[in-house]
């Protein structure tokens, strides 16, 4: 291929190859989503179609990346886990967090109709994304478990901010005041003895949000035999535990 004297010029881009042997994590975050939320009229404190819509997406995303063997979703964030041995964009960090990024946010907009029909977004979502590397088994799901944990603590509360305005009659301003200080037990109690509301029972999205794990599940051939086949299955688990991840042990190993 014939060179022009202007090639020099990349010799300025900088090198981002990923750590061989570690696990890539993609997270894509809402920018402004507290303002994105409200101009859209999401429901408080959560809205089980925005949550949806993001499911969707991220599904999106796993099914153009094969090598990703894992995602969590929780609120208005994603994370991506791509397999230790995977060679996607040659590992390259800037190409997998704008790749992945891009069409995660494409996909937002493009299925935004089918949960949300009657409306349209008033102005362009915006999500970012950054690459993190995790060398060992127990760092990967630390880092699943911290996001988890995240949206328990994040829904508690919420759900116990937005009971007190929509059914306490609180401003929010007196809904913040009375929950500083709080424990998690505190906030149930306040869930329970003022409106009846035993959190424990909440949809187990809300409160432990979203898995997508790739797994082979039998399928039916048609002549009635049925083989196994790669498939993103969609859960809403604990995955702090150690049952996640003993029935899931195809997550950790090799491929």
């Amino acid at each position: 291929m014939a060179k022009s004297k202007f090639e020099y010029v990349r010799l300025f881009e900088a090198e981002d190859r990923c750590l061989p042997n570690t696990w890539i994590v993609v997270r894509v975050d809402g920018k402004g989503f507290h303002k994105f939320s409200t101009e859209h009229g999401y429901e408080k404190p959560n809205d089980i179609k925005a949550l949806s819509l993001m499911n969707r997406a991220a599904t999106s995303v796993m099914e153009e990346f094969k090598d990703m063997c894992l995602a969590y979703g929780q609120s208005d964030e994603y994370s991506f886990v791509f397999r230790k041995e995977t060679q996607a964009y040659s590992r390259r960090s800037a190409k997998l967090s704008t790749n992945v990024c891009s069409l995660f946010t494409s996909a937002f907009v493009y299925y935004w109709n089918e949960y949300f029909p009657t409306s349209k977004p008033r102005y362009p979502p915006v999500f970012d994304g950054r690459t993190v590397l995790y060398p060992s088994n127990q760092n990967i799901r630390d880092y699943l478990s911290w996001r988890q944990a995240d949206c328990h603590i994040n829904n508690l509360y919420n759900t116990t901010f937005w009971a007190l305005i929509l059914k306490g009659g609180l401003t929010p301003t007196e809904a913040e005041n009375k929950l500083k200080g709080t424990l998690s037990g505190d906030k149930n109690e306040i869930l329970f003895s003022q409106f009846a509301i035993n959190y424990n029972t909440e949809p187990e999205m809300l409160r432990k949000g979203t898995v997508l794990v790739r797994r082979k599940v039998p399928v039916v051939l048609p002549n009635g035999g049925t083989r196994e086949k790669s498939q993103i299955v969609q859960e809403h688990v604990d995955i702090i535990g150690d049952e996640f991840w003993n029935t899931n042990t195809h997550l950790l190993t090799f491929t």
